[in-house]
């Protein structure tokens, strides 16, 4: 079996490509067939970029939360509390509160070019928005896409809490065996997916509102977190908190990925052929086949996770130049990448081209922009070390026996 610190390489790069894939997820959104469900509606729409919508959103949060959980128990053990605190408020919360005022701005930016596109006029009044279902919620702001921040903060503040109450009722340690000896037979057994999977199930059938192409309802309206959103990444976040207590347990999601993506492919295209393929936005009637719906969606979410883990620790546990790069960069790149995929959404919307060509260009033009603004302002900047913990030399240091011959 790999060493721990291979394994780290494949885990840290299924952290960097489920942010990348929500680049992907929001760039088919405009192409979506149906009623529009985004801010702008492409005039050509695609049934293979709504399979790849529905398919992506199933897993990708599930799967980063998971990982964030692992790396975060991993880092509080190495820095200790008060450190963790401190890297936790300048890596994620400091973000936040920077980026958030320029991504709203550039979201509005974009909406306003949508509309001028679509109509030739700038609007005069803020423009609409996809109609929301029930009331204005608590609390309500828009974090945008930027809620994950906002999430991590919560999770941080709930696990240290907990964490804090548990060592003082249990000075021994006993409780906490016991809780390692459950994750270890949960994860052990190759029901485990369903087990996880009970809990948003539940949750998704109990929401008269809930909306199956749509998945976990995304918590980004409000400062308190939906109660499926809350349950589901929370339980994600705890499983890889505890996951890294006992890190011979990844062995067995990389033994067992051929079954979860088996599994995963056959409740998606379930799902779907059951549906359809264009967006579903109706919520079903309580019965049987919103049991179904709701119990296969949350089964697909976890057989997924444990499958894209699986597969990062069965094919990516090497260290990998590109990898490490794309990783690093997918922070930035989540977090400045929607205003500028709107903006191409829109450029390209009148246009007479088949719906792939233009997801195409999209992707093709946003990556190469975004990866050229990592590498001149993030990268080797104090804007690396903010949201990567380092800055990168512009040029790497020449070796000294390099420079001893130079004096010669």
């Amino acid at each position: 079996m790999s060493p721990a610190s291979e394994r780290l390489h494949g885990l840290d790069a299924v952290r960097g490509y489920a942010l990348m894939l929500g680049v992907v997820f929001h760039a088919t959104m405009s192409f979506l067939p149906g009623p529009q469900v985004w801010v702008l509606k492409d005039s050509e729409s695609s049934m293979a970029l709504s399979a790849l919508f529905f398919a992506s959103h199933t897993f990708r949060m599930t799967t980063f939360f998971l990982i964030a959980g692992f790396f975060a128990h991993m880092s509080f053990g190495k820095k200790g509390a008060r450190a963790f605190i401190r890297d936790r408020a300048l890596r994620i919360a400091l973000p936040l509160v920077i980026f958030w005022p320029l991504v709203i701005a550039g979201i509005i930016g974009g909406a306003v070019y949508a509309i001028y596109v679509a109509t030739g006029q700038i609007p005069t009044s803020p423009p609409p928005t996809p109609a929301a279902s029930g009331a204005a919620p608590a609390l309500a702001f828009p974090l945008t896409h930027l809620w994950f921040l906002y999430a991590l903060l919560i999770l941080y503040a709930a696990t240290l809490a907990v964490r804090g109450v548990v060592a003082k009722l249990d000075a021994g340690g006993g409780f906490r065996a016991r809780v390692d000896r459950v994750v270890a037979g949960l994860l052990g057994s190759p029901l485990a997916p369903l087990v996880l999977a009970l809990p948003a199930a539940g949750l998704f059938y109990a929401r008269p509102d809930w909306l199956v192409f749509f998945g976990v309802p995304t918590p980004d309206q409000s400062l308190i977190p939906n109660s499926a959103a809350a349950v589901q990444f929370g339980l994600a976040f705890g499983l890889g908190w505890l996951l890294h207590r006992q890190m011979g347990l990844l062995s067995e999601m990389q033994k067992r990925w051929p079954l979860n993506l088996a599994v995963a492919l056959a409740l998606t295209v379930a799902l779907l052929a059951q549906m359809g393929v264009a967006p579903v936005v109706t919520p079903d009637k309580p019965g049987l086949l919103k049991a179904f719906h709701a119990l296969a969606y949350a089964l697909a979410i976890w057989t997924w996770t444990f499958a894209v883990i699986g597969l990062a620790l069965r094919f990516l546990s090497d260290h990998s130049p590109a990898r490490r790069y794309i990783a690093d960069s997918s922070y930035w790149i989540y977090i400045v990448h929607l205003p500028l995929v709107i903006f191409l959404q829109a450029w390209l919307s009148r246009l007479d081209w088949p719906a792939l060509a233009k997801f195409g260009v999209v992707l093709a033009i946003g990556f190469a922009l975004m990866f050229a603004s990592y590498e001149l302002l993030v990268r080797h900047t104090f804007l690396g070390r903010l949201l990567n913990g380092r800055r990168v030399p512009w040029r790497a240091p020449r070796p000294a026996a390099s420079r001893m011959e130079t004096a010669r």
